[in-house]
């Protein structure tokens, strides 16, 4: 059974909201959530915002509608990033969090999401028509090195024009990647927003994903997301070795045995 995740609870001040839209999600099936504290680039040359500790926003976690265990709650910092000074340059301070996104706003700064940034996400724009079009080497240097993208739907739910650039954008980034780590969030900021998990895959097809990898873009890529995050975070990695046969010129000679060699030199 698939397990369905929701990477894009907007953070808000107000906490029985914050409360309510979690637990709505818990309600839809959604195992995992995470809340986004989103700042925009030139609030991270003063000061990080410091997440609301999970374990201090309930009590008693709701269950998953259809599981038997808790929701999952994380933290996610999405950094809006506008010049090249918005880099993600000191780990440390970026500790509190468990998932690490980047909107870039200019094309030059995507290409540095896609191949240099050290973060699990990269965000397209849902607001607006994205100022520049998705080119192949980046986008595929990122598939490479396990970051995703994201495409947020509450801004096509709120209104109309909005939606035409979501689905557009999302059309020119499924015209390069061809589906692959692609996630599909909501950007909520009230429970009314949230939508099940089976709605956003069928959405997912409007964007141009295949039956198939809309349905990843809510569960398995999600799931690539959160593990691509801890293995950031912990700077390990699994190392498969293999040993390298070596060339016929460079195997060694088998040694002749004691005896026979003795034979051979008194013949």
């Amino acid at each position: 059974m698939s397990v369905f995740m929701d990477l894009n609870i907007i953070a808000i001040a107000d906490k029985a909201k914050l409360q309510s839209t979690v637990e709505t999600a818990a309600h839809l099936g959604y195992s995992t959530v995470a809340i986004n504290y989103v700042v925009e680039g030139q609030q991270t040359k003063q000061k990080i915002p410091k997440p609301q500790p999970v374990a201090e926003l309930f009590e008693r976690f709701p269950i998953v509608q259809g599981k038997s265990r808790p929701i999952k709650v994380l933290n996610r910092l999405t950094v809006v990033a506008t010049d090249a000074s918005h880099y993600f340059r000191l780990a440390s301070a970026y500790k509190d969090f468990d998932i690490l996104a980047v909107f870039p706003k200019t094309e030059k700064l995507f290409h540095a999401a896609c191949m240099t940034y050290d973060v699990d996400i990269i965000c397209i724009a849902a607001t607006e028509k994205q100022p520049f079009h998705c080119k192949r080497s980046p986008v595929n240097g990122a598939i490479e090195r396990g970051v995703h993208f994201e495409i947020s739907y509450t801004a096509a739910i709120r209104d109309s024009t909005m939606r035409k650039y979501t689905i557009a954008n999302a059309i020119n980034l499924m015209s390069v990647c061809k589906g692959k780590n692609v996630i599909v969030a909501s950007g909520a900021e009230a429970p009314l927003e949230l939508r099940g998990p089976y709605d956003i895959a069928n959405l997912g097809i409007v964007f141009g994903l295949s039956e198939g990898d809309a349905k990843a873009a809510v569960s398995a890529n999600c799931r690539s997301v959160v593990l691509h995050g801890e293995t950031r975070e912990t700077a390990l990695g699994i190392i498969h070795t293999m040993k390298r046969p070596q060339p016929p010129s460079e195997q060694p000679e088998e040694e002749t045995p004691a005896a026979k060699k003795a034979k051979t030199e008194t013949d």
